[in-house]
């Protein structure tokens, strides 16, 4: 079973060294794995190339599972490894909408094989898409030797999306040229910014109005977050990755099998010791009464 592990995720590390996702998915959902895995290192691997599987697949929440699980149970002494989930975990993160703290960048070793992917995410919380677009170019040539360079193409709408939001949250009115200027779309013209506003608007990403005759975005007064269900939601996925993260801790528990039964005791050894106890017993109350 080791072998067939082992033999599974050299299959699956050749077909993505060649960028060949949809073939690895193919082997990937034709192999019957045992759910008992007998070496934890190879197991890694294979939630690493799932992940890797997944975040091209756009399916983001599985991809981010899988990579977080596959960085618990990495060893501690698999730097390189270690460096490779934490850039994809990134990628993964930011694709999701959400900022990695800075602890995620700042462990003892990886802060210069991280430095990049630290600038990047500078770029995105700022919603810069110019200082987004001059880190991409700067540092290409170790996204693409990373396989990442799709995720960054992608990352381009999340720039723009979280520019609008600033934006959105510092100006109750406000003209697209405007707009434009800020996000660093002058080239595009204001139709443009017209239709990416529209598109943020009918996605949710901010709450606000277009007025088409004076080309202006009118957003709406900050609502109270806690009169929504956003709170509910955000609580029931910690829970949710609580109750997963025992699962696994208790799943990844092994024992000898009937561990149990030889250590029980037996009828005649439960009374050998019960007449050794009376024994002692009665020795001691001796001794003090003499």
């Amino acid at each position: 079973e080791v072998g067939q592990e082992t033999l599974l995720n050299l299959l699956l590390h050749n077909y993505l060294h060649f960028s060949l996702y949809d073939h690895a998915e193919k082997l990937r959902s034709k192999t019957q794995l045992n759910p008992t895995h007998r070496n934890m290192h190879q197991f890694c691997r294979y939630l690493y190339y799932v992940g890797r599987i997944r975040a091209i697949q756009l399916d983001y929440t599985e991809s981010k599972e899988n990579l977080q699980q596959a960085l618990r149970k990495a060893p501690a002494g698999a730097k390189d490894f270690r460096i490779t989930l934490h850039k994809w975990i990134c990628m993964v993160l930011l694709l999701l909408g959400e900022i990695p703290e800075r602890t995620h960048f700042t462990t003892p070793g990886m802060r210069k094989a991280l430095k990049p992917y630290f600038n990047l995410t500078q770029a995105i919380r700022k919603g810069d898409l110019k200082a987004f677009q001059q880190v991409a170019q700067q540092h290409w040539e170790q996204f693409l030797k990373d396989k990442t360079h799709n995720l960054i193409v992608r990352l381009q709408h999340n720039v723009i999306r979280t520019g609008l939001r600033n934006i959105s949250k510092a100006y109750s009115r406000i003209s697209l040229r405007d707009v434009a200027q800020m996000l660093g779309l002058e080239s595009g013209g204001v139709e443009e910014v017209e239709c990416i506003v529209a598109k943020a608007v009918r996605d949710g990403a901010i709450d606000a109005k277009i007025d088409h005759t004076n080309q202006w975005m009118t957003t709406s007064e900050a609502s109270d977050v806690y009169s929504t269900f956003e709170p509910q939601q955000a609580f029931h996925s910690r829970i949710m990755f609580c109750l997963n993260l025992h699962n696994e801790a208790v799943k990844a528990m092994r024992y000898k099998p009937n561990e149990h039964k030889e250590s029980a005791e037996t009828e005649e050894a439960r009374k050998e010791r019960l007449q050794q106890e009376q024994e002692l017993a009665s020795a001691l109350q001796e001794e003090d009464e003499f």
